[in-house]
């Protein structure tokens, strides 16, 4: 194993991905015994620079889980020395000589690399800038489909504002490495996968296509990855919700299908929807906590 730093999700090999899994259903024993104290000296760091509910809380409960400690915050770009013009750089020396492992969500692409090329502990991305990465998300999202049902040979439609978005950039990189993976770009043209996730799909030989009709795609996969769309991007709130899934789409699933989505959702994920023994998402952001306790004792362990 080489992992000193968490930044994007190609740092990744199909068998680190599976000491990953192994380690995390360790956690989850280690969880249902109420938690461990074989980490009560170690200290993490929290650093967000953007607000954050489920990633900020999950690694916090995960190093609370191992029995350690935390530092943190979710308003560190209004932090006197961040409005003073104070540099991540400086920031995360300083915070290493206090923290084991600093997790970092920046608003900046590039925010993540720039903290782990100076700190003197591992840093992990837990989200940077629009159209970066969120390679944790990816992480847990993968293992919650490795659960159910072989990687390799898999069909996965990504639906909804694909050209920032973080976390579906951060699974295709990830999906890349398993063999015979189909992957479907569904969205308004205007919000397409970016030029730099179909490049690296090509030189991998991994096969893709760009889609527009939802309708044409929900059938066929084995998975539906569905990501919202920011009203602020589409013209009009019909046009968010021809990439929606509701009651209307459900029928068109195969019937052992996947519904994954990162959350928060607004309209896009009807919660008609939760009731579906396809809905995995709320089972997606559990495992979040287990997923992230399996990647602090990988760094904290070194």
């Amino acid at each position: 194993m080489n992992l000193r730093h968490v930044v994007e999700s190609q740092q990744f090999t199909v068998p680190l991905l599976m000491e990953l899994f192994d380690r995390t259903r360790l956690m989850e024993r280690i969880v249902a015994r109420g938690g461990t104290l074989d980490y009560q000296n170690r200290i993490l760091a929290s650093l967000f620079y953007e607000p954050s509910t489920r990633t900020r809380f999950s690694f916090e409960a995960a190093m609370h889980r191992l029995g350690g400690r935390v530092l943190s915050t979710e308003h560190a770009r209004y932090f006197s020395s961040a409005i003073e013009t104070e540099q991540v750089e400086d920031s995360i020396r300083i915070i290493g000589s206090y923290s084991d492992v600093i997790v970092i969500r920046h608003n900046q692409e590039g925010g993540a690399r720039r903290a782990a090329a100076v700190s003197p502990v591992p840093v992990i991305n837990a989200g940077d800038g629009e159209g970066g990465q969120h390679p944790t998300q990816a992480l847990l999202d993968l293992f919650t489909i490795y659960r159910e049902r072989p990687i390799e040979g898999l069909s996965v439609a990504f639906i909804g504002e694909l050209d920032r978005g973080r976390t579906v950039r951060s699974l295709a990189y990830l999906l890349a490495k398993f063999d015979r993976v189909k992957i479907y770009f569904v969205s308004p043209p205007e919000l397409q996968m970016k030029p730099d996730i179909l490049e690296y799909l090509d030189r991998h030989e991994v096969k893709y296509e760009i889609e527009a009709d939802i309708n044409k795609v929900v059938g066929e996969v084995d998975v539906v990855y569905q990501t919202r769309i920011r009203p602020d991007r589409v013209s009009s709130v019909a046009s968010q919700m021809r990439y929606a899934i509701d009651s209307s789409v459900l029928p068109k699933l195969k019937p052992n299908a996947m519904i994954l989505h990162p959350l928060p959702r607004t309209v896009e994920l009807d919660k008609t929807v939760d009731s579906d023994p396809r809905a995995f998402y709320f089972r997606q952001a559990a495992n979040g906590l287990v997923v992230r306790m399996a990647l602090l004792t990988m760094l904290l362990d070194r």
